[in-house]
């Protein structure tokens, strides 16, 4: 069986290079690597619905909280059989995105912290009752919110297909959602956690050594 690692952290953190320098890594150690992105907004229905009502769409979906923190649950409920599927098949599998990303994002709508009402519920719903692979390492890369930001609007300025959203043009959400972020790192919720400076040079091999695969 695979080792699930999930690389959590705010739009713009960095978390696609990362992943990339972590698959690197595993790659030149002659690891397998299997990957994946929450939300699947290409690859599920409950993922174009959560990009359409991102942008917009679907009346005042976007404005409920709960209505999409379901539709992120679903998304990766859908996804669960082949994530397992990739864990017997891989040594590694990546994950950017994951459960704790629903908890932060709608506890910082909420203007709650991780000890909050609607981070018990995530984790009822994705752990509990949709009983969601558990993640052997949570990876939080950590940026001011400032930087993240920066990333983010080049992102949109220079790739066509990355449009940034409502949440992630909300100044404001972002801040809080680092806070809850750091808060479930701390507290190593649902699995271990490694905090990572996502605004320094990273050591890779150190990472994979002392781990990935530890």
């Amino acid at each position: 069986m695979g080792r699930l690692i999930v690389i959590e952290g705010l739009d713009g953190a960095g978390k696609r290079t990362f992943a990339n320098g972590i698959t690197a890594e595993l790659t030149a150690r002659g690891r397998s690597v299997a990957r994946a992105a929450f939300p699947r907004y290409t690859d599920d229905v409950h993922g174009e619905l959560i990009g359409e009502a991102l942008r917009g769409g679907h009346g005042d979906l976007g404005d409920s909280v709960y209505g999409m923190a379901v539709l992120n649950a679903l998304d990766r409920r859908s996804a669960a059989a082949a994530l397992r599927d990739d864990l017997r098949t891989h040594d590694v599998l990546l994950l950017d995105r994951y459960v704790a990303s629903n908890a932060a994002y709608g506890a910082a709508r909420l203007h709650q912290d991780s000890s909050g009402d609607f981070v018990a519920w995530v984790q009822e719903l994705e752990t509990g009752r949709f009983a969601l692979p558990k993640p052997d390492l949570q990876i939080l890369l950590q940026v001011p919110t400032e930087v993240a930001a920066q990333r983010a609007e080049h992102r949109e300025r220079t790739e066509a297909d990355r449009q940034r959203d409502n949440f992630e043009s909300d100044a404001g959400l972002q801040k809080r959602c680092g806070e809850v972020y750091a808060q479930l790192a701390a507290a190593g919720w649902w699995s271990p956690w490694l905090v990572v400076d996502g605004s320094a040079q990273v050591d890779f091999a150190a990472i994979v050594d002392e781990h990935v695969l530890a």
